[in-house]
């Protein structure tokens, strides 16, 4: 069943699939899929556009609820005829949350059920979803961060679906396990930290202030999410996008106010933060994250928590002791998240379990070193979220994929760069920059 609807500039239609839950046994369970088709509103009636398939980043978002053509959208509609795809587990596709994973049983059942929700799996589910929607044609995905980590599965398993494959912030590395790109992030991340300091010297002694605090008394932020020091500096996520450094800065600036009972932090600093911290909206991210680096039939036992161990700089209580700034964290998931996270907390068994299991790998090298289908990506300098180095390794180790390395975005390029990057991305997959 679908239904069509308008927008300024575009028509819509929602769509909702049947798909198996595991692959592997497609007469077995089913869950359903949700994907939102956009046309421009002057080409609705053409039935000979073709088809873009963008998957978001992640994991656990769902597709972008766009208003109109904003942003790269608008671009690919020039041409194409696109479909935004909620991935298994998120937004409107069979979601997986603390509400929905009790009716799976236990922890080792929603364990098992979640184990069927990596890379492997959205792509077999595309495929699906592509002979539905173009007749069997191949259809371009546009991959934008772990959706980039998708695209390259997606040319690993079935690249026979793809008229083109383009890449924003998101080539991974095909045999890195976990703690192999938590130890190439950590640098990045003091590298990132030690620039917003640059930029705002004041931040110094207001993150100094919050940490001191944070460390004397126990925070419960509205919503019962509880504000560890360890919390307050996973912020630092902030500061892989181009806005970041800027947002952190406004959120330290107004921490503090003064109340009968001396300083306390502030109910709209509070607020702002529950937001920034809850995985409410996403609790996939947290629960399946290190399983995105886990492929050598080793477990990703906590490696963020455990890496960070070898950066001692890292630790709250050692920084305040002495005179040296305080680090933020960035894009890592630690056991303590599923104490403080209200949406997290009844899932944390099934994290330990997900944390324990071995996985099969997700790339195969040997079909990428023959690719044939055209591969343009945008990999950023110094991103914060995906190693540079590890991604130009993997760019040439696909045959015929085309790069442009850029320090004029961040990771959210293709949201801040909108029609531009896409545009420099289809001229190198056509082979026409």
């Amino acid at each position: 069943m679908t239904t069509t609807y308008r927008q300024p500039g575009v028509v819509l239609t929602d769509h909702r699939f049947t798909v198996p839950l595991d692959h592997a046994d497609p007469a077995g369970e089913t869950i359903e899929l949700y994907a939102r088709e956009v046309v421009a509103s002057e080409k609705a009636d053409r039935d000979d556009l073709p088809w873009l398939v963008y998957l978001q980043g992640g994991p656990g978002f769902g597709a972008n609820r766009f208003i109109g053509r904003p942003a790269w959208l608008g671009r690919a509609l020039e041409e194409y005829r696109v479909l935004l795809l909620d991935q298994r587990g998120t937004g409107a596709s069979t979601p997986a949350n603390r509400q929905t994973l009790p009716l799976r049983g236990g922890p080792a059942e929603q364990a098992a059920y979640l184990a069927h929700f990596r890379a492997d799996s959205i792509v077999r589910d595309c495929e699906l979803v592509r002979r539905r929607v173009t007749g069997g044609a191949p259809w371009t995905v546009l991959g934008q961060s772990f959706g980039g980590f998708c695209t390259v599965t997606y040319l690993s398993l079935a690249p026979e679906g793809l008229a083109a494959a383009l890449i924003t912030g998101g080539l991974p590395s095909l045999d890195a396990h976990a703690d192999d790109v938590y130890r190439a992030a950590y640098p990045r991340i003091e590298r990132k930290v030690a620039a917003h300091y640059a930029r705002y010297p004041q931040d110094v002694e207001r993150a100094r202030r919050v940490a001191d605090h944070l460390l004397a008394h126990e925070v419960t932020l509205p919503g019962g999410h509880l504000l560890t020091v360890e919390a307050f500096q996973s912020l630092g996520i902030l500061l892989g996008g181009g806005e970041g450094s800027h947002r952190l800065h406004h959120l330290l600036e107004d921490a503090f106010v003064r109340t009968p009972h001396g300083p306390e932090l502030s109910d709209a600093f509070q607020e702002e933060v529950r937001g920034l911290l809850s995985f409410a909206g996403h609790p996939l991210y947290a629960l399946v994250h290190e399983a995105v680096y886990g492929q050598d039939d080793r477990p990703t036992a906590w490696a963020a928590e455990r890496v960070r161990a070898e950066f001692p700089q890292f630790d709250a209580a050692k920084a305040l002791a002495g005179d040296g700034p305080l680090l933020f964290t960035g894009e890592s998931i630690h056991p303590w998240m599923f104490g403080c996270d209200p949406a997290l907390r009844p899932l944390r068994e099934t994290a330990e379990l997900l944390a324990a299991r071995t996985w099969t790998p997700l790339y195969d090298p040997a079909r990428l070193a023959a690719n044939e289908v055209p591969v343009a990506a945008a990999v950023y300098h110094d991103d914060m979220y995906v190693d540079t180095a590890h991604a130009l390794t993997t760019a040439r180790s696909i045959r015929g994929l085309r790069t442009w390395v850029t320090d004029e975005f961040e990771h959210d390029g293709v949201r801040a760069g909108g029609p531009r990057v896409l545009d420099r991305l289809l001229a190198l997959a056509r082979d026409e920059a």
